[in-house]
């Protein structure tokens, strides 16, 4: 068990290292969840971790279906890939969406500008529309709002964090696959790959 406590431990250093730096295959990630009985993934960026108990931080705009649906059900999946070095990690999560609070506050101070405006825009996602539009606002096509203006975004600014229930984790070797499994308590167990 020695060596994939090791295993385990590396991989959550990526992790940490994947919030600011955007080269780090787990930087972004797929993120699932159930909508009438179908999964529904998308990509989103990792912004923070939190290592004990294990959470997930991203930000997402209030109006969107993912919203909707983890408010409906908070079961949820995020899955990672570093595809130099050949692993996956799938995570088990249970969601808590932080809108209008000191969570969400906090998340919202370290967006960048360039990130806040994607949350200015006039539809919500996913919204059908007549015509393509950006969905920022048009005057910051080519630039970045200025601090004050970009602060009306924060009404349809939401953090999400996921709580992680279980880890399952393969690393792809040419001679045999390494899989294990990390529950919520910290036991850890080989898996058959």
């Amino acid at each position: 068990m020695k060596k994939i406590s090791k295993l385990y431990k590396i991989e959550l250093e990526f992790l940490k290292d994947a919030i600011n730096n955007g080269k780090n295959d787990y930087h972004t990630f797929v993120f699932s969840t159930l909508n009438d009985n179908f999964p529904k993934s998308r990509i989103v960026v990792l912004r923070n971790l939190l290592v004990d108990p294990l959470k997930i931080y991203f930000n997402a705009d209030f109006r969107s279906p993912k919203v909707a649906e983890l408010k409906q059900n908070s079961s949820c999946t995020a899955l990672f890939y570093d595809k130099k070095r050949k692993v996956q990690i799938r995570f088990k999560c249970k969601s808590t969406v932080h809108y209008q609070n000191d969570y969400a506050k906090q998340a919202w101070l370290k967006t960048r500008l360039q990130s806040r405006k994607c949350y200015m825009g006039p539809f919500a996602p996913s919204k059908k529309l007549d015509e393509w539009h950006p969905n920022i606002p048009l005057e910051y096509s080519k630039s970045d709002p200025e601090k004050l203006h970009s602060e009306v975004g924060y009404i349809n600014f939401t953090h999400i964090e996921l709580k992680v229930v279980e880890s399952d984790i393969l690393q792809l070797y040419h001679n045999g696959h390494i899989r294990f499994r990390v529950d919520n308590k910290q036991n850890l167990c080989y898996l058959s790959p």
